[in-house]
């Protein structure tokens, strides 16, 4: 028996074709020379921040066995500050010194489409240009996911945040609908409508050219997610309705979609959209508590949280998702000091235990 570890598997008429996006390269095989017996396996790997891309911490994380980097931010790579979008060169030697410690980028952020664009403001053609250029730029580079960051897909003042303590006096964010007695005001259904029309303007330039350079853009849902936020439970369903090629799918946040609904909507969630093929990679943390059921959330550690993390993983696993997980929004813990994350060196063994176990 064949096994092949692997991101995407196609067969076609003649071929066999397997795509690894991390690293990027694309296997083909004759039909006629597969063996009778062949089993696919998706192999999911971890993903971290990218921090300062200095030597040690590129040396820590390679040895805690991360395998990939995240940049969150739109304005991180050289180039955006000055010209709009990064430069390809400089990129490509981050790229290539990142390379020398064995670790990839997994996705990296476009620059922000701020209010100007979605408000209809002087200077927003411009932000749709500058994302354009980017995307081409880390099309160029081989950057196999793009994040495209939207202002207003959040209502702000409608929660209280709070320092929420928890085992042993390690503290996360919490946030509480209760807490707050006077609430602001949220868009009108004809906002809204108006919001959805100036993402869609968005995508429809960008989705052309994530085809074209087979780049994949994956939208992160709304946090907090209170009702009728544009990427809550509603509105993150409506990306790949008004976008159903392959190259659009979901930045999925275990986290986040936690705090709407808990296991039972994650659950349902990752079945709905990894059997579609479009969750691409994952932010994997634990909530306890959840806007539905106790109108408000803290979050945890791994293992501290209302969720059962295996089980999620066991979901993600049963419908070939083999992309990467991050553990983000990790709580410091006593020791931490620096770039020595504690919390990130538990984090990553919790989540190598749990694909281990898998593998058995």
């Amino acid at each position: 028996m064949l096994r092949i570890a692997c991101c995407i598997v196609q067969i076609t008429k003649h071929l066999l074709r397997i795509t690894y996006h991390v690293p990027r390269f694309t296997l083909y095989i004759p039909i006629r020379n597969l063996p009778d017996e062949l089993e696919v396996i998706t192999m999911m790997k971890i993903s971290v921040w990218h921090g300062a891309l200095s030597d040690s911490y590129l040396k820590q994380v390679t040895q805690l066995g991360a395998d990939c980097l995240d940049f969150g931010q739109g304005d991180f790579f050289p180039g955006v500050k000055e010209q709009g979008y990064p430069d390809l060169d400089e990129l490509l030697k981050i790229k290539k010194k990142i390379r020398a410690w064995g670790l990839d980028i997994n996705r990296v952020t476009l620059p922000d489409i701020t209010e100007k664009f979605m408000k209809n403001l002087p200077g927003g053609e411009k932000e749709l240009e500058n994302t354009r250029n980017a995307l081409r730029v880390f099309g160029e580079a081989g950057v196999p996911i793009a994040r495209q960051r939207f202002a207003g897909d959040v209502f702000p003042g409608l929660t209280t945040h709070y320092p929420a303590v928890h085992r042993g006096g390690y503290v996360s964010r919490g946030e509480s609908l209760e807490l707050t007695k006077k609430k602001p005001e949220t868009p009108t259904l004809e906002e809204l409508q108006e919001w959805w029309k100036r993402f869609c303007d968005v995508y429809s330039q960008l989705v052309p050219i994530a085809e074209e350079y087979d780049v994949k853009l994956a939208i992160h849902p709304s946090d907090t997610p209170n009702p009728d936020t544009p990427l809550g439970s509603l509105g993150f369903h409506r990306v790949i309705d008004a976008f159903p090629g392959k190259n659009v799918g979901y930045l999925y946040c275990i986290g986040t979609r936690a705090e709407a609904g808990g296991t039972p909507l994650v659950l349902d969630e990752i079945n709905n959209y990894g059997r579609k093929g479009r969750i691409f990679t994952v932010h994997f943390r634990n909530v306890r508590g959840s806007l539905a059921t106790a109108c408000g959330f803290e979050e945890t550690l791994l293992d501290d949280g209302d969720m059962n993390m295996f089980r999620i993983l066991l979901e993600l696993h049963k419908v070939g998702f083999g992309g990467c997980l991050n553990p983000d929004h990790i709580p410091r813990i006593e020791g931490d000091s620096g770039n020595a994350s504690l919390g990130l060196a538990y984090s990553i063994g919790y989540i190598k235990a749990l694909l281990a176990a898998i593998a058995v």
